[in-house]
């Protein structure tokens, strides 16, 4: 393709991924109005979780179909189902109708960002990849910040339900682009589709990630004997899932991927980073408020700084990786990043704010130069006829890895706050009732609504505070561990940096495949009249 037609692609892509990243931010903002509108405040927490659901056990799936069908066709169905159930949330008229519909859009938000970056992979050259991160980046950090600004103001000035329905155009616009300029060879060999691997998997995921979305609630949820029972179904059919992988023509996930150590590490190390990822975006908003009292507006600035030192470090990442490799620049991520929860968790509520701000550029940095580094990484470790399932591998071990994180971090915290409390109320030297330990732990809402907050004598709103610090710190540390074991995994990472592609019986691979990148490159830069 010509130059004008790879961008034209790239801007397809990029168009994708802002509807996908907006939506991560955008409804959370509109979500009180939403629930004043419809009712079933019980039900809040399954309007993200639907969604999170069915756009993590889907990618799998979009990634083996377009190595089967081709890119253009799967990334065209995916931004349709998703601009379907966008359409069909804003027309909901219950709160269990919006959670149909959430994951009916979930559905098609697990094909955009994956198969997005697999087109991108097949288009561009491992020199180009490397120096395009910051349009990618960019796009992240960017929905990051207007997100709740457009969402706030079109529930305030609209209506909640334009909210869903402004991605309409939007996602109309990314097909019709992708459409237009993306030119892909015919296949002539009809594929062999895995249904029985397909349905397996996704099923045995869909009840993973329930029991971790359920179990999240405390630690006595998150071992209670319905929990377990749905752990142990979602087990044994991933062990039936590998059996019927193991004798499928062409399985969903070939497990000789694993075989290739840059993808089975940099999979590993995405799934603890994931876990780390997602622990920092849940928990320090909820740090902020809960146990620095700061207001839900200073609270969700903070992630701010935490976005652009993200954005800022994939660009530089991608910029010297031909020089560096893959290794050292995941070791040095990872070393960052795990600096950083160690120091977040020794953060006391005395410490200047400043000091806060520092901890989370570092979280970013880290984040920055690990995510997109593994991924290139991963796509240039394989052949193009699984680079849809590779890639899209990169994007599930995180997507699950943060349902762990989240899960197991807010049973923690949950049990950690009642420890605390409970011991503030019977060690007798405070206001604090043991009922009052009782009621605040199972509902700790009172430090983050203001009306509740206010109501609160100063006293007992010192030692909740308190509390609340002792019991995240806890989590920060989970953080800092998972993140230490991510830096001891990338040690794994080959040390060459032409040992990270495709395996080959040629000694020379490496350097030859370098060669041929760079004759591609220099190819494309010739004037071309046939270009189009």
């Amino acid at each position: 393709m010509s130059v004008r037609r790879r961008w034209a692609v790239t801007l397809g892509v990029m168009t994708g991924m802002f509807i996908a990243a907006l939506e991560a931010t955008v409804v959370g903002t509109a979500m009180p109005t939403v629930i004043a509108s419809l009712g079933g405040i019980n039900h809040y927490s399954w309007v993200f979780s639907a969604y999170l659901v069915t756009s993590t056990v889907t990618v799998p799936v979009w990634g083996k179909l377009s190595d089967l069908y081709g890119r253009r066709l799967l990334y065209q169905i995916g931004i349709g189902v998703f601009l379907l159930g966008t359409l069909l949330s804003g027309f909901s008229g219950s709160m269990t109708q919006l959670i149909v519909f959430r994951a009916i859009q979930g559905l098609g938000a697990g094909a955009l960002v994956p198969l997005g970056m697999t087109i991108i992979g097949d288009v561009f050259t491992l020199e180009e990849r490397a120096k395009m991160q910051a349009y990618f980046s960019g796009v992240w950090g960017l929905s990051s910040v207007i997100g709740p600004i457009i969402g706030g103001f079109i529930t305030d000035q609209i209506s909640w339900r334009w909210v869903f329905w402004i991605n309409l155009p939007v996602g109309v616009a990314a097909a019709l682009i992708i459409g237009l300029s993306l030119k892909e060879p015919k296949q002539d060999k009809k594929p062999t589709i895995d249904y029985a691997g397909a349905a397996l998997l996704m099923i045995a995921i869909s009840l993973l990630m329930l029991a971790m979305v359920e179990g999240g609630a405390s630690l006595a949820t998150l071992f209670s004997a319905e929990n377990i029972l749905i752990l142990t179904a979602a087990i044994i059919l991933l062990a039936l899932f590998g059996w019927v992988e193991k004798r499928a023509a062409d399985p969903i996930i070939p497990f000789d991927l694993f075989r290739n150590r840059t993808v089975s590490v940099s999979v590993a190390a995405g799934f603890l980073a994931g876990v780390a990822m997602f622990g920092a975006i849940s928990f320090i908003p909820l740090f902020a408020q809960g146990a620095l009292g700061a207001t839900a507006t200073e609270a969700g600035s903070l992630l701010t700084p935490l976005m652009l030192s993200w954005v800022t470090m994939s660009v530089v990442g991608g910029r010297i990786l031909l020089k560096v490799g893959y290794r050292k620049i995941s070791i040095v991520g990872f070393v960052i990043l795990t600096i950083g929860f160690v120091l977040l968790a020794l953060f006391e509520r005395e410490t200047p704010r400043f000091w806060l701000y520092v901890d989370l550029v570092l979280i970013g940095a880290g984040l920055g130069l690990t995510m997109l580094t593994l991924l290139i990484a991963v796509q240039q470790a394989v052949e193009r006829t699984k680079l849809g399932v590779a890639t899209s591998l990169n994007q599930f071990s995180r997507a699950i890895g943060g349902a762990f994180g989240v899960a197991i971090m807010g049973a923690f915290l949950t049990a950690g706050l009642a420890t605390q409390l409970n011991n503030a109320a019977s060690g007798g030297k405070t206001n604090l009732t043991v009922e009052q330990a009782a009621a605040f732990a199972a509902n700790p809402n009172a430090l983050i609504d203001p009306q509740a907050k206010s109501a609160i004598a100063p006293e007992i709103l010192e030692i909740l505070q308190q509390a609340m610090a002792t019991a995240i710190h806890r989590v920060f540390w989970i953080g800092a561990i998972l993140s230490a074991l991510a830096l001891l995994t990338a040690f794994f990472l080959p040390k060459q940096f032409h040992d990270s592609t495709v395996h080959r019986t040629d000694g020379n691979a490496g350097e030859k495949m370098l060669m041929a990148e760079q004759t591609t490159i220099n190819a494309r830069n010739q004037p071309d009249s046939n270009a189009d």
